[in-house]
């Protein structure tokens, strides 16, 4: 099997990730669920894959044992994220496989209040959730949207870079980690010398990229970002409690203050088997959820969300429920997905231990 025969394969099987490890049996990963298959390519065969959608400058960078993140297009069609590592003193490669075009916010299943979060004026937009749950893939969707409504200029920084957006009535520079810059931070602070409206930040990894984000929403900016985070009580606690301890109270007071909203998602396995569909939890940066963080009442802040629906907040729960009751998902995949299982059992009214026949 050639690369492009795996590429056919992994496209027509609507599989998210393709995995090719020196020695061994290939594997994709489709609908969530990790496939092993029978095709069992010689070592020979295995390099020649991986080498396919490396440079000459990244081959000899693995060669020197060095890791590879990159980001490209196959075919004009589709655009791949793929990272080359080694292991068991041999190499492996793992491919993510992105969307021929970059989704509108319909096709994604995404609440139409995101479209007011995306044309705010400055502050921070958080997409959250585990890996595989379709962050960047919803971010590009903010993107796009801008990119089609609004007269801005945004500035992404990325790891890799992963969709490509033609100027139409924005302007967007992409610039990548490693290739243009040499982290998101210092990236960020570059930023605020480029004339930005709107900055996209790939991952806020650590406190120096954390404080450079709020700095440039508290200079009028608008700045969206990823967290692995699961809901928005956790994020708002990561982004505080993976702060210094001196710096917590300020962290604090800037975030409440810059918050616009949190989309956090799951991509779950729709209950027929024919794919996944996405989950989500929004928050909103209204008074009163800025208030909550910044006394430091968190735990409350899921209540509030429970009684702002008519602003177009909802809980994961609320979601889970609806998708639940419209016979997309299964009650075990719901009492998986959910963290909150007590209060997603009380809603349904439901005693049965999980496992039993719903």
């Amino acid at each position: 099997m050639t690369f492009e025969q795996l590429m056919d394969y992994a496209i027509e099987q609507d599989c998210s990730d393709v995995h090719i490890t020196v020695g061994t049996n290939l594997a994709v990963r489709r609908y969530g669920v990790l496939h092993i298959l029978d095709e069992r390519p010689t070592a020979e065969e295995s390099l020649a894959m991986i080498y396919t959608i490396l440079s000459n400058e990244e081959i000899a960078r693995v060669e020197a044992g060095e890791d590879v993140d990159l980001g490209l297009m196959i075919d004009n069609e589709i655009r791949i994220r793929a990272n080359v590592y080694h292991q068991r003193n041999n190499l492996a490669c793992s491919i993510r496989l992105l969307m021929a075009q970059i989704p509108e916010f319909e096709d994604l299943g995404l609440p139409e209040v995101v479209k007011s979060m995306a044309t705010a004026k400055s502050g921070i937009i958080l997409v959250t959730g585990p890996t595989g749950s379709g962050k960047t893939t919803t971010m590009s969707a903010i993107v796009d949207y801008i990119n089609k409504n609004e007269a801005k200029h945004v500035i992404t920084i990325e790891d890799p870079i992963e969709y490509i957006y033609p100027h139409n009535r924005a302007m967007i520079h992409q610039r990548e980690l490693h290739r243009d810059t040499d982290s998101f931070a210092s990236a960020l602070l570059s930023s605020l010398r480029e004339d930005p409206d709107i900055i996209y930040v790939g991952e806020m990894r650590d406190f120096e990229t954390i404080a450079a984000a709020i700095t440039a929403a508290e200079t009028g900016h608008l700045v969206l970002a990823t967290l692995h985070t699961c809901g928005a009580a956790q994020t708002i606690n990561r982004i505080i409690d993976g702060s210094p301890a001196d710096k917590q109270a300020i962290i604090r007071q800037q975030f409440a203050t810059n918050i616009r909203g949190v989309i956090s998602q799951l991509l779950l396995p729709i209950k027929d088997g024919t794919g996944r569909i996405l989950a989500t939890e929004i928050m909103i940066g209204t008074t009163a959820i800025k208030n909550l963080i910044l006394e430091d009442k968190i735990q409350m802040i899921h209540g509030t969300m429970q009684s702002s629906r008519s602003l177009g907040m909802h809980t994961l729960n609320e979601d889970l429920i609806r998708l639940y009751k419209e016979g997309f998902l299964s009650y075990q995949t719901i009492a998986d997905a959910t963290y909150d299982l007590q209060d997603l059992e009380k809603t349904l009214g439901l005693n049965k231990p999980i496992g039993g026949a719903y």
